[in-house]
């Protein structure tokens, strides 16, 4: 791969059990990893500094809140690449190089991990979130012609593409309006398929 500048970013809150086993499975290739605390009353912060992560914390509970206090940290530290990915090792990060290949080697400025197209098992997923990520990505396709099938947490963008789209949910609406801004902004967004726990 085309060296990048690569940065990890883990919302988590609660995940001392799977935390050590999503840090373990990333490649190699990334060259900081940061877990945002959301509020753990559980050792998440040992166990993520323990297995090499730099942690941060945001007291604000809320999806968004931790992603954002991730971009804070990292504004200033010349990344090519972000990548969000859950710390409750829901996805599996040894996947990795599968989400950034696209940015990486056909300059796409977007991709999602798809939980659709990808290994999905069987129950991984309530029916409500199927429900709602059906309807989400049917609007986005109907409004702006951009062809999702997931509004998955795995996924990964280019730094500068992240900065343009000025993203301010603070909660779980955090992907969907990720999504929108960058097909309201004409990004080169693809996705490809991910497998799901």
């Amino acid at each position: 791969m085309e060296e990048k500048r690569i940065v990890v970013i883990i919302p988590a809150i609660n995940e001392e059990e799977s935390i050590p086993n999503v840090l373990q499975d990333i490649p190699d290739f990334v060259d900081e990893i940061i877990v945002v605390d959301n509020g753990s009353t559980d050792n998440t912060i040992k166990a993520a500094k323990d297995n090499g992560a730099t942690v941060l914390t945001e007291d604000e509970r809320g999806y968004g809140a931790a992603c954002l206090k991730g971009i804070d940290y990292m504004r200033d530290k010349n990344f090519d690449i972000v990548v969000f990915l859950d710390g409750d090792y829901s996805d599996h990060p040894e996947e990795m190089n599968i989400v950034v290949a696209p940015i990486i080697n056909e300059d796409y400025d977007m991709v999602i991990g798809s939980r659709m197209i990808g290994n999905r098992e069987k129950g991984a997923m309530l029916p409500q979130a199927l429900f709602g990520n059906w309807l989400s990505t049917f609007l986005i396709r109907l409004f702006w012609k951009y062809k999702f099938t997931d509004l998955g947490p795995f996924r990964a963008i280019k730094y500068d593409s992240l900065m343009k789209l000025k993203m301010v949910d603070r909660n779980f609406g955090w992907t969907v309006e990720m999504q929108i801004k960058a097909a309201k902004q004409k990004l080169k967004c693809t996705e490809v398929p991910v497998s799901y726990r």
